[in-house]
């Protein structure tokens, strides 16, 4: 289990950049937050529906926007019909298994380094980077040995 920003960090951050205090955007932080599975918008809505019921998905994708915009909540697509995110926003790499769809952090991966080679070859100033890595999970690997043998 992760945890991000507390809950008056990430208020402040709202009302700094003229952004309005929702229980709704407060809950969908707090959800992303305590998580490592990398959730689509979708994903969140049905986690975050017992607890407030009358809240929309159009809700949970503006929460979101906004939540990317203050720069506490990274957007990832990783190559599906949706994204997904992440509260966890510095610069890593992430690995998305194409049998089940998991979505990984790749943690010690130096991304810095490469970066810098990046602007050395290429002149550009980088204003960011995702990396994204796919492969099969460890658990769909043997879910399929199981079924060949």
């Amino acid at each position: 289990m992760r945890v991000g920003l507390k809950p008056k960090e990430v208020t402040a951050l709202l009302r700094e950049r003229g952004f309005k205090v929702t229980p709704q955007r407060l809950a969908v932080y707090n959800a992303l937050a305590h998580t490592t599975e990398h959730p689509s918008a979708e994903t969140l809505y049905q986690e975050l529906l017992p607890d407030y019921p009358t809240m929309s998905l159009a809700t949970v994708y503006k929460s979101l926007n906004i939540l990317c915009a203050v720069g506490i909540v990274q957007e990832l697509n990783v190559g599906e019909d949706s994204f997904r995110y992440d509260a966890r926003v510095s610069p890593h790499p992430h690995i998305r298994c194409m049998h089940c769809g998991r979505v990984d952090d790749v943690k010690t991966l130096p991304t810095t380094d490469f970066s810098e080679q990046v602007m050395l070859e290429t002149g550009y100033q980088l204003t960011g980077q995702q990396y994204y890595f796919y492969g099969v999970c460890p658990h769909c690997q043997q879910a399929m040995l199981a079924q060949e043998a």
